[in-house]
């Protein structure tokens, strides 16, 4: 391998095809609380956190009112949103608990705490928070050791207080 990608490097955004951008705003918008940065009629909207201009573009230029994406398909697995602490992360669980969203899942990856759920397209999302890099599970030769474990909702809950 001859060139390695700057340590530096990082996913900048994640643009959606979605079926309603209406639907998908009130999902992006006031559930999760994504800041509107720009938008473009009835078929593009670019939000973000923080004042970024854009963390998530949504549109609809090819996929107004149809379906899904198929799930045995190739294509997005899920966005992977990173939330800064433990306490962010459960208090957008505490708010999705709230709103009866339904959740598809919780894991501790040992390296980071996730919960997993759908947009209203399908689109699968991970909400997560990175643990310490100190605390990383590690072998004996130091190798990253990941894991798939069960998330221990009620502990996480504790930290929205």
């Amino acid at each position: 391998m001859s060139y390695i990608v700057p340590a530096g490097t990082r996913i900048g955004h994640v643009h959606l095809k979605v079926t309603d951008l209406e639907r998908s705003l009130q999902f992006y918008r006031e559930l999760l609380g994504f800041e509107m940065q720009q938008r473009f009629g009835d078929s593009a909207a670019f939000i973000s956190a923080g004042g970024y201009h854009h963390h998530i573009g949504l549109n609809t230029w090819h996929s107004k009112n149809t379906g899904p994406a198929p799930v045995k398909a190739a294509g997005l697995y899920h966005t992977a949103i990173l939330y800064p602490t433990r306490k962010d992360l459960a208090v957008i669980l505490k708010r999705l608990i709230a709103a009866q969203y339904p959740l598809t899942g919780g894991s501790d990856h040992g390296v980071s705490e996730a919960i997993y759920l759908d947009d209203p397209d399908k689109n699968g999302v991970e909400l997560y928070w990175d643990k310490p890099m100190e605390e990383w599970p590690k072998d004996a030769a130091g190798n990253l050791q990941m894991i798939t474990a069960e998330l221990d909702i009620e502990d996480l809950l504790q930290s929205a207080v």
